[in-house]
């Protein structure tokens, strides 16, 4: 089945290939820090990348949505560049921006969700929602790892993330289940 949407399409499009960017930079980043407890949780975190690619691919598949050549290159070379840059930035930065890049992405799969919903498409809600969840997951172990590090207010208030900022709605302390979470990402 086709469908016309082209956000859609395009955020898809996007999510697949940067998830592979993400994926690359972790691997570096992996290799970059010294903890074992955080090697193992940054590979995890690898891990779900490559699981949210394939799941997103699924979706692509479904809808006869073609993966983008353009994006598959920027966003390999995007991977590969923050995969080596994680070796000479020291150990802040990684964690910093590895942090505000989740936060943004928890969004995408709620818009995911909310596009298609507006065509009347729901079957792929709760893997949206569980994919979201996941980069949430993701954003805050990132915010632990740097949450008391002396450049955080600097670079929160230059980046607008960190401690107090964050690019979504969503608090896993008191978090909505799927068929409530309806309001997550909405601009």
């Amino acid at each position: 089945m086709k469908i016309n949407h082209p956000a859609l399409t395009k955020l898809l499009q996007q999510a697949y290939s940067a998830e592979k960017a993400a994926a690359f930079a972790y691997i570096g980043h992996a290799k970059n820090v010294k903890n074992e407890a955080e090697k193992l949780a940054i590979k995890q975190i690898e891990l779900d990348e490559w699981g949210h690619r394939k799941e997103v691919l699924e979706i692509m598949t479904e809808y006869d949505i073609p993966i983008s050549k353009f994006y598959e290159f920027k966003y390999h070379i995007i991977g590969r560049t923050i995969s080596a840059l994680c070796y000479v930035i020291g150990r802040f930065m990684p964690f910093f921006f590895a942090g505000k890049l989740e936060s943004g992405n928890v969004c995408e799969y709620f818009r995911m969700r909310q596009y298609f919903n507006s065509i009347g498409i729901i079957k792929h809600d709760h893997a949206l929602y569980e994919m979201g969840i996941k980069e949430k997951e993701h954003e805050v172990y990132f915010l632990e790892q740097v949450k008391d590090d002396k450049f955080l207010p600097f670079f929160e208030k230059v980046f607008s993330w960190g401690a107090n900022t964050s690019a979504n709605n969503i608090d896993l302390a008191n978090k909505q289940p799927s068929e409530n979470s309806g309001d997550y990402c909405k601009k």
